[in-house]
């Protein structure tokens, strides 16, 4: 059965819908089209997929897992295993099922590797997660490679 959140925007929450009608609103009104809140509403939950603003704010609601992320937030998690903290330099929805690709510039390098004999640190890296801020790609032993949520 298909999810109905597929189609909303990872990031997207109520306040933010909310300010999009307002902005819509302000536009047609320059435009001498006049438009009720209401109306505004029911058009921004149609743009991001859904049949009304009930039907939005409910597949907003059954998100609490979503991390929330944007460009130049502060994020931390574990890459392979390593955990790290850093800045989000790059956000891409992908749109399938809340997927987003992410561009983190970690503060220290992360050494990647496990072995005693050798190092590789990386600097900044690029990762394809889900919803919950976990990367699909899976380690040897079935922990994602990324784990990534906002920085308390």
């Amino acid at each position: 059965m298909r999810d109905p959140s597929d189609d909303i925007a990872p990031g997207l929450t109520a306040e933010a819908a909310k300010a999009q009608a307002k902005r819509l609103r302000a536009e047609l009104a320059g435009q001498g089209t006049a438009l009720s809140h209401g109306q505004a509403l029911e058009h921004v939950a149609r743009l991001h997929g859904c049949r009304d603003w009930n039907t939005l704010c409910a597949a907003l609601n059954q998100r609490p897992n979503r991390i929330v992320l944007r460009p130049g937030d502060r994020v931390q998690g574990r890459y392979l295993g390593q955990p790290f903290t850093g800045e989000l330099t790059g956000l891409r929805d992908l749109g399938a099922k809340g997927r987003a690709e992410v561009t983190i510039r970690f503060d220290r390098p992360v050494d990647v590797v496990q072995f005693d004999s050798f190092s590789n640190f990386r600097h900044r890296i690029a990762a394809t997660i889900g919803p919950d801020g976990c990367s699909a790609r899976r380690t040897s032993d079935g922990q994602p490679q990324l784990v990534l949520e906002r920085a308390g």
